[in-house]
């Protein structure tokens, strides 16, 4: 289970999201997409309106106890992939949580019954640290941190870092950094390069050797609610995230052949 986490908004959180779910059902893995922001990006961005949400269960309702994430659930127009979306009642999930016992796990209690059923589980963020990032960080196994390549990058990656470190220890010790994806990134930018250089070398290993590019055709996926790679597969956004895809793939392949205790080291 992965959640998607950066404070910062504008940084290609809910891009990632989407089309990082997309490429993994693409290589046929079962994947679904838990809509975590009020601002439902990801619901529309796979084609899924707001009208289309206000008569059915949705993941506010799987969290205060409504309804079963299963019954949340919809298909794509994606083979593999599926979504549970967003609702505008997520508006004031956090305020009626907070009276609430147990209130930073509801999240992943709603995700037991389904987690054995998919492949991978990808959690898209409110671009803050509030209750729902909370609930997200509890309910996962790891956290991939989308990073534009600009001023301050590294201070915000430092600030979500120790946010992880406090939660590992007293509410999810399992949690771990699944790595860093440079996003939006042109290579003309002197400043983006220096960015990259500066966070390979501050986090050796867990920077993914996959760069997402700025991509007019990325950008205008989302206005047709649909994924890049269902857009336009042969833009080099479409093509980025598959390959993002398969370097993840990759990564956890590999973990999977080291020894227990190798693994648990890390």
């Amino acid at each position: 289970m992965l959640a998607i986490v950066n404070q910062k908004g504008g940084v290609g959180k809910t891009t990632t999201a989407v089309n990082l779910a997309a490429s993994l059902a693409a290589r046929e893995r079962r994947v679904l997409l838990v809509d975590l922001d009020p601002q439902g990006n990801a619901t529309s961005g796979l084609g899924v309106s707001r009208e289309m949400t206000d008569e059915r269960p949705t993941v506010y309702h799987a969290m205060l106890g409504g309804a079963e994430v299963r019954h949340a659930q919809m298909v794509t127009d994606l083979p593999n992939l599926y979504l549970a979306p967003s609702s505008t009642d997520l508006v004031g999930a956090e305020l009626e949580l907070v009276g609430e016992e147990e209130r930073e796990s509801r999240l992943r209690r709603a995700l037991v019954s389904v987690r054995d059923l998919h492949d991978y589980i990808l959690i898209d963020c409110p671009p803050s640290l509030g209750l729902l990032t909370i609930n997200a960080l509890v309910a996962a196994d790891r956290v991939l941190v989308p990073l534009q390549c600009e001023y301050y990058a590294l201070e915000g990656l430092g600030s979500l870092l120790r946010t992880i470190e406090l939660l590992r220890a007293r509410l999810n010790r399992a949690l771990a950094l699944e790595g860093v994806v440079l996003t939006m990134f042109d290579a003309r930018n002197n400043l983006a390069r220096q960015v990259m250089t500066d966070v390979q070398a501050h986090l050796p290993g867990q920077v993914y050797q996959t760069v997402i590019p700025r991509n007019v055709r990325l950008s205008e996926a989302p206005s047709h609610g649909r994924p890049a790679l269902l857009y336009d597969i042969e833009s080099k956004g479409a093509q980025s995230y598959l390959a993002l895809a398969e370097e993840m793939l990759q990564r956890h392949a590999a973990e999977e052949k080291k020894p227990a205790r190798a693994r648990g080291a890390q």
